[in-house]
């Protein structure tokens, strides 16, 4: 039926176009500009996820050029450490690689999911024999390796799938987390899809029993240890691998007809046959992962990372002001801090994505008040209006959004007088 409104909505597309011109509404002129005018100076407190600290950290040095009165505060202590501090308000913002389930949602409600970038989990090791990257591992493998059912290397299991290299006759020593981690959570929930025994015994969670290895703290240290452990094995983000240039496995993807590298073109596959299922960032993401994606050149460790935060920030920042410090630094990490993400390996995220994203900050408030209405800051409708005057239209065409939703965005900039 949609398809009859074509003309109609290229016409209302240029039109919102025209009123925008006409309005002098300049975003990313006008969001800087405001920004380094209005903003006193903050510090921005977050905390979670290993996963992705290293581009979080590459953020806060960037973001520093474009308002350097905005101090951001990141410290890496796992996912399941981020949401314990989210859900007790000691900071501001958390970051982490598993969503709230149902009962940490409970004790964090009104918490919203705000997609930031897409990794994957590198499987590392460290055979003297193979210092080469490539080696090719299954899920089962893996999840036989961290049982305790295959213990050597040359196992007639991974021999079938490794015949061009000679496999030493070695003890695998497997590498594991001990603390509370999202990297776990998305190595053992693409296990325990792969190996329903896995998932009997052990389970997918941020904290689990793995009982078989030498455990520790964070991805730091689980690449410290196989880097200077011969015939290890352990599972890190892929930034820590490529950073460290140790050995990585490619691993069978979901329709077992290929092994796949971990790069940016197949961990952007496995995101793209997920994009258009998630849910908007006010609801539930309990369960929501994209490990074992379909696809011939999908990597199946991928995963996307999330900011949590609260969608009233009365509790945890002491001032609107503050509040407004927070949405523009979050605004920048989803739009121009993408830009920075392939540097590190990690993956931009794909627009329909950005736009969900974003759809999440302008629900944000300060003492219940929305921060897109404030007449004090007029940047939050130039950075949200161009991203849907410039797409939405296409997206309906395109059947990426419903024609619920297409209306729900034009009455959207109609009700906030951005278009009349």
């Amino acid at each position: 039926m949609y398809k009859l409104y074509q003309n109609y909505a290229y016409f209302l597309c240029i039109l919102v176009l025209l009123c925008f011109i006409c309005l002098d509404f300049h975003y990313s002129y006008g969001f800087e500009k405001i920004q380094s005018n209005n903003i006193n100076k903050f510090q921005i407190n977050g905390a979670g996820a290993s996963f992705p600290f290293p581009l979080i950290d590459l953020w806060r040095t960037k973001y520093i050029n474009v308002n350097p009165e905005i101090n951001l505060n990141y410290q890496s202590i796992g996912s399941g450490g981020g949401i314990k501090q989210h859900i007790e308000k000691t900071i501001q913002f958390a970051a982490t690689d598993v969503p709230l389930t149902k009962n940490e949602a409970k004790l964090a409600p009104n918490t919203l999911h705000i997609p930031e970038t897409l990794g994957a989990i590198a499987v590392i090791y460290n055979i003297p024999e193979i210092p080469h990257k490539g080696l090719k591992l299954t899920g089962v493998n893996l999840a036989e390796i961290y049982m305790g059912e295959i213990t050597m290397w040359n196992d007639p299991k991974i021999k079938i799938h490794n015949l061009e290299v000679d496999l030493p006759n070695e003890q695998i020593i497997p590498i594991r987390r001990s603390d509370s981690s999202g990297t776990t959570f998305i190595f053992t929930d693409y296990l325990s899809k792969l190996s329903n025994e896995f998932y009997i015994k052990v389970g997918a969670g941020k904290s689990v029993p793995l009982g078989n290895g030498v455990a520790v703290i964070g991805n730091e240290g689980v690449t410290n240890i196989v880097e200077n452990t011969f015939y290890s094995i352990g599972y890190v983000e892929l930034a820590y691998a490529l950073q460290t240039n140790i050995s990585f496995a490619y691993i069978e993807n979901a329709d077992q007809t290929n092994f796949v590298e971990p790069t940016i073109d197949s961990i952007s596959s496995a995101a793209s046959m997920m994009a258009y299922d998630m849910p908007h960032a006010y609801e539930s993401w309990d369960g929501i992962t994209i490990t074992n994606s379909p696809g011939i050149e999908s990597y199946p460790l991928s995963s996307f990372t999330y900011l949590i935060i609260y969608d009233d920030l009365y509790d945890v920042i002491n001032s609107k002001e503050h509040a407004i410090g927070l949405a523009n630094l979050f605004y920048w990490m989803l739009t121009e801090g993408q830009n920075y993400s392939k540097s590190l390996f990690y993956v931009p995220l794909p627009e329909e994505i950005v736009k969900l994203s974003i759809t999440g900050i302008i629900n944000l408030k300060y003492d219940g008040e929305l921060l897109i209405n404030d007449a004090k800051s007029p940047h939050y409708v130039d950075y949200n209006v161009p991203i849907w005057v410039k797409h939405v239209a296409q997206w309906w065409i395109d059947d990426m959004i419903s024609d619920q939703e297409y209306i729900d965005n034009i009455n959207y900039l109609l009700t906030n007088k951005i278009i009349k």
